[in-house]
């Protein structure tokens, strides 16, 4: 039996991972400190082209803002491999953090965040889901959606 690694769950359903995004400014997308991978704050972007721009309520839908989401979390995922080589040395999502474009009145962020929680479940596994925090913001850079942030404990690199 051919075990269900992330890189094979990856394989299975047929996902395309983008290429890495570039930074937007002055940082690196990625920093390894002992067992931890921070991730810099990943938008809807593929390359360095904006995918989803506006408050979710008024310029999206919740469903848009979902696909943001995961859009997003997509850019996060091609990052992490970048850095690691194979994202089958993630051990586990240490964090997820989304935040949303919204209006005063949004009320499902929840909704909007299950965008990048649903892809990490489906590669990562449903026991493997992470603790997450959803927050509504008055913009983001670029004039975004969604931004997101991971942390993401991963297995030491060996020769």
């Amino acid at each position: 039996m051919v075990e269900l690694t992330p890189e094979r769950r990856i394989q299975d359903m047929a996902l395309s991972i983008p290429p890495a995004p570039t930074p937007f400014g002055s940082y690196v997308e990625t920093k390894e400190i002992g067992s931890l991978l921070y991730l810099s704050g990943m938008l809807p972007v593929v390359g360095h082209v904006p995918l989803y721009t506006g408050a979710v309520g008024r310029d999206l839908s919740t469903a848009e803002g979902y696909a943001a989401a995961r859009t997003a979390c997509l850019s996060g995922l091609a990052a992490a491999r970048q850095h690691l080589g194979s994202l089958d040395r993630v051990k586990a999502i240490a964090k997820l953090g989304v935040y949303i474009a919204a209006v005063e009145d949004f009320r499902d962020h929840p909704k909007v965040a299950d965008g990048a929680s649903d892809l990490l479940s489906s590669i990562f596994g449903r026991e493997n889901a992470p603790p997450r925090i959803v927050l509504g913001v008055l913009n983001i850079p670029l004039g975004m959606s969604v931004e997101i942030e991971l942390v993401f404990e991963i297995e030491p690199y060996r020769h």
